[in-house]
This record gives C-alpha cells, sequence and structure tokens, in this order.
C-alpha cells in the first residue's frame, strides 16, 4: 500500500529544548491512526510536522512523496487536511457555515477577493451534509455549539479532497452527547474506503473511533510503542505513557481506562 507519510529520525527544538526525538514513523494510504499521550508528550509538534506547517530540527519528512525543505509547502497543503484548535482559532466568526468549509478550496480561513465555482458549493454543501450540518450552511459560525464547530471544521479539512487527514484532538471540549456524535460520524469516515489515511491525536481511549487500525503514544517526545492498535493499546504501554498504573477494558469496539 502507498506510503503516505515518513519521518526518519525527525527531531524538533525549541529554544534548546527538545520537544521531538528521533521519531521514526510510517504512515500508508488505507491506515487510521490514533496518537495517544500525556499533556506535553509532542503530539501536537508532530502533527504540525505532519501537516507541513513545521519542520523538523533533525531528521526527514517525507509527506505524500515530498521532502520537507525540498518542495513547495504551500501547494503540499492543499493536499494534506488539517482540523485543529489553532487553526479553528483563525476562522472569522462571522463566516458563514458554508464558507467556513468553502475557503478551504483556496487555503485561506475567511472570504475575501476569492472566486468559487459552482462545484466549490456543491462539494461544500456534499461535505456538510455528511456531518449532518447542511441545514446550518447558512448559519454564522460563532452561533454553533461546540460539537457544531468540529463537525464543520472536518468538513473543511475535507474539502480539497485530501490524501491525508490529520485531526487534533477533535473531541476536545464536548460533552458526552457532542462526543459520541462526533465518533460516530468518525467511525463512519473511517470504514469508508475512499476516505484518506487519518491520523487523529486524543488524550482518552475512549475518544477513539471503531474502525481506526494503528496506534502511536508518546510521552516527552519519544515513541513509547507503535502498530496495530489492539497489540499497541494495552495496560502495560498505556502505564508507560503516563507514568501509572492504568486499568484498560474494552467492550464493542470501544475503551476505557482508568487508574490501576
Amino acid at each position: 500500500m502507498t506510503e503516505v507519510l515518513r519521518l526518519d529520525g525527525v527531531s524538533l527544538r525549541r529554544d534548546g529544548n527538545p520537544i521531538l526525538t528521533s521519531i521514526d514513523w510510517s504512515v500508508a494510504a488505507d491506515q487510521r491512526w490514533v496518537i495517544l499521550g500525556p499533556n506535553g508528550a509532542g503530539k501536537t509538534s508532530l502533527i504540525s510536522i505532519a501537516a507541513a506547517r513545521m519542520h523538523p530540527s533533525e531528521g526527514t519528512a517525507v509527506i505524500l512523496g515530498e521532502t520537507l525543505g525540498q518542495t513547495d509547502t504551500q501547494d503540499l497543503r492543499t493536499r494534506v487536511g488539517l482540523a485543529s484548535a489553532a487553526l479553528a482559532d483563525r476562522l472569522p466568526d462571522d463566516e458563514t457555515v458554508l464558507d467556513v468549509v468553502m475557503t478551504a478550496a483556496h487555503g485561506v480561513t475567511g472570504r475575501w477577493r476569492e472566486e468559487y465555482e459552482d462545484v466549490d458549493q456543491e462539494r461544500a454543501f456534499a461535505l456538510l451534509a455528511a456531518f449532518g450540518m447542511d441545514g446550518f450552511a447558512d448559519r454564522e459560525f460563532w452561533t454553533l455549539s461546540e460539537g457544531e464547530r468540529k463537525r464543520v471544521q472536518i468538513g473543511r479539512a475535507l474539502m480539497t479532497d485530501p490524501e491525508l487527514l490529520l485531526l487534533d484532538e477533535p473531541a476536545a471540549g464536548l460533552d458526552l452527547g457532542g462526543r459520541e456524535e462526533l465518533l460516530s460520524a468518525l467511525t463512519e469516515l473511517a470504514g469508508d474506503r475512499r476516505s484518506p489515511a487519518m491520523v487523529m491525536v486524543t488524550h482518552h481511549v475512549e475518544e477513539i473511533p471503531q474502525g481506526f487500525t494503528h496506534a502511536l503514544l508518546m510521552r516527552e517526545g519519544t515513541i513509547v510503542a507503535a502498530g496495530a492498535i489492539r497489540d499497541t493499546i494495552t495496560s502495560g504501554h498505556l502505564s508507560q505513557t503516563y507514568g501509572m498504573p492504568v486499568e484498560l477494558h474494552a467492550v464493542g469496539g470501544r475503551w476505557t481506562a482508568r487508574r490501576g
């Protein structure tokens, strides 16, 4: 299967402080990865490199066949769908929901003087419908609930028909109902063979959608474990990742965890 992401010996430093250390990781086109780890583990930094929005201090990052530092990152970014809190903060509150999704076609976060074709509007409507948000197309983004905003952001991330979809804590801040609605949508997306490779960052095993195939566990900028999800999401690996004994339970394809 085609490889969409490969990191070889990737390290990242800020002001001399190590953020990521010697990361080796690859993602194939048919895989759905979840990244787990405590605060400060380096998860968001890893996603930023995978999204071509940050360059490593050392090592090689190859994204969709293009090597960071040797390619036009602006073009590369249009081939990678990203939903993150940092990106959401740049969306104008008074932008309509339809425009929030549609402006991704030009890689901008606010409609200005770009020109859009009927096909752009039709795709944006279709993506909103896929996440149950087509009835909100004319609403201003700020009027939405947190769960509704999350679904719109994922629709936006899919607007350019990306080859790699990156979701940085998509369930953060959601109540139980909002979380379960979002996970249902992500489960459906993960099970669709037409969907791109997916990588999702979360703090909680409870937020892993069904259909995800692989897991990467991180602590202090390094990889604790990586591989097939059922071999990687274990009590032992989670205990090592979070620095405390963790008791893990699996029911109906979903996990729960608590201190052991």
